[in-house]
């Protein structure tokens, strides 16, 4: 993102907040699990016609840990309403990508006054928490706490989950495997355990309920982020429109395109014309 970012103090944990973009309906879109502003550069559409606010999510990207814990989905979720607040932005439209998505579906269930639409990109969780498509996140932080980074990332590399990741979703292992070599792995560590232990605290029934426009974007090769996981939100929430895209696996740059223009044409579509007060 090329505007320099804020900072939002909470608690102790000094939180950087991108706010990019001058028209348009305010969109509050949120990284996956040990993602940044960045990764949401790379999903979102480019042009100043859209106002993006992602907030790095607590130590991760450039974001404190702070001593607050336990870390949680509703803690970020949070944090990303106080940045709102703080931006002076009333109704918006809550998305994010994987653990990203979980918070914007939680801001949707608890602030349905606030949130005018939700776009789910990749989702990791439906209703359940600890879901078990999350249980690598656990092995890989429990490692990370036990032992030396070194020692932790080879027992892993060489573990059954690995293997099957390398077959079956190799995308999937690279970036667990990158999190043995994070400036803050142990710290991060605590924030993968207890957010892939977690959920959204959204219940079918409360997604039954939310009438604002909602997309779902889901795609294949990906063990962490099932396509049923994608489909099963999509048949939840009423009149919601399912997207499935090219997998990161097979061709990255073509996933990430088709994303933005799904996104961009969602928008366009039910929020061009609107006036966010």
């Amino acid at each position: 993102m090329g505007a320099a970012p804020t900072i939002l103090l909470r608690d102790d944990a000094a939180l950087r907040v991108f706010d990019t973009g001058q028209g348009g309906f305010p969109v509050v879109f949120q990284h996956g699990l040990g993602g940044d502003a960045a990764q949401v550069a790379q999903n979102f559409p480019d042009g100043p016609s859209y106002r993006l606010l992602t907030v790095e999510c607590r130590s991760q990207g450039g974001s404190g840990a702070g001593t607050t814990r336990p870390f949680s989905i509703a803690m970020f979720a949070d944090d990303v309403l106080a940045a709102a607040n703080a931006a002076g932005i009333d109704r918006f439209v809550a998305g994010g990508i994987s653990m990203g998505a979980a918070i914007a579906l939680q801001l949707a269930a608890r602030h349905p006054h606030r949130v005018a639409g939700l776009v789910l990109v990749r989702p990791a969780w439906a209703f359940d928490a600890a879901p078990q498509n999350m249980r690598p996140y656990v092995e890989v932080a429990e490692l990370i706490l036990s032992r030396p980074l070194s020692v932790a990332r080879d027992i892993f590399a060489t573990s059954a989950t690995a293997a099957r990741f390398r077959t079956e979703a190799p995308d999937n292992l690279a970036s667990l495997l990158g999190f043995f070599a994070r400036a803050n792995a142990n710290v991060f560590a605590e924030v993968m355990r207890a957010t892939a232990n977690d959920g959204p605290g959204v219940t079918r029934a409360a997604a039954a309920g939310l009438a604002f426009p909602t997309l779902v974007i889901g795609s294949g090769i990906d063990l962490v982020h099932p396509l049923a996981t994608a489909h099963s939100l999509a048949d939840a929430i009423p009149n919601a429109v399912f997207a499935e895209v090219t997998p990161k696996a097979t061709d990255k740059g073509r996933h990430f395109a088709e994303i933005r223009a799904a996104i961009g044409s969602f928008l366009d579509t039910n929020f061009n014309n609107q006036d966010p007060s």
